[in-house]
């Protein structure tokens, strides 16, 4: 298994009203940077379209697929074309009633190497996800991949720390995170600051507490909600990030980009030797952890 990794992530619009555009288009960007040697490539959250949880509607279920199914037909045949590791996240469709934002691995074979199904469920104005998505119930399990141990957690749940520790305590070599979030435009331009500064600095802060890199995927582009001439305009600023926290690469806020970086899976097992986190963590002291609140 390689220690040092060629990683890209993958900054695109994905606002066009067709799905099969907004897949072709992916697709164009996992041969780019295939062409570029790259061993893995993330895709933004929920890339095949619109981020329809701007809204609630009903007819918006009929964008559900299963897994598998065509898309990750068509998916696993890339990766197994290319012989790179594809992360892709797909609505998908369990069973009639119930729904998941499902994040999947592809292997270089082909082979789906695993998923992660969305553990944390924002319901905030214009994300309201919980209408649409079953939280997740496969854990913080990292995928099991030819090229390492992929912890995969989506978008919000990259504001717990609790989520990525787990992901590093059950062995994973890097820190996934396919994310679409964005800012309204009629925040002043001092708050949109502060929540991007918030957005990036807790995910570098999970590198750091965790001696491991992270790919931070999000898309671009202002979306209108449906019926409405308001929207979102997803903030970019897409990062690879080393196990210090250190910037390996980072896009700006509005362009395409193809993100690339190396890390090396020695580096961080030299980082965790200098800052041994997991050796002094008092899990005799954490039971409280698992509660709501402290009273």
């Amino acid at each position: 298994m390689k220690k040092k990794l060629l990683v890209c992530a993958v900054q695109q619009p994905c606002g066009d009203d067709s799905r099969q555009v907004n897949l072709d288009y992916s697709i164009q960007k996992i041969r780019e940077a295939a062409a570029q040697n790259a061993d893995l490539v993330v895709l933004p959250e929920l890339h095949l379209g619109k981020y329809f949880c701007q809204t609630e509607h009903h007819s918006v279920f009929d964008l559900a697929q299963a897994i598998p199914g065509e898309t990750t037909a068509i998916l696993s045949a890339i990766a197994k074309e290319l012989r790179i590791v594809i992360v892709s996240t797909i609505f998908e469709r369990r069973a009639a009633g119930l729904y998941h934002n499902t994040a999947v691995v592809f292997d270089k074979d082909g082979s789906i190497a695993g998923k992660y199904r969305k553990m944390h469920i924002p319901d905030d104005p214009a994300f309201y996800e919980k209408y649409y998505f079953t939280p997740g119930d496969l854990g913080f399990t990292p995928i099991e991949t030819s090229i390492g141990k992929l912890g995969v957690l989506i978008c919000w749940d990259q504001w717990y720390p609790e989520a990525a520790r787990l992901m590093a305590l059950a062995g994973a070599d890097v820190l996934i995170y396919p994310t679409a979030i964005g800012w309204d435009r009629d925040d002043t331009c001092e708050e949109q600051a502060k929540q991007l500064e918030a957005w990036i600095t807790v995910q570098r802060g999970h590198a750091v507490a965790n001696g491991l890199p992270v790919i931070s995927c999000n898309r671009i582009g202002f979306e209108t909600a449906p019926d409405s001439e308001s929207g979102i305009e997803f903030w970019g600023n897409s990062f690879i990030a080393g196990p210090q926290g250190e910037f390996l690469a980072h896009a700006n806020a509005s362009d395409t980009q193809i993100l690339m970086a190396e890390i090396d899976k020695s580096h961080a097992e030299t980082v965790r030797r200098i800052w041994p986190f997991l050796r002094d963590r008092r899990i005799d002291a954490f039971s409280d952890l698992t509660k709501r609140f402290i009273d």
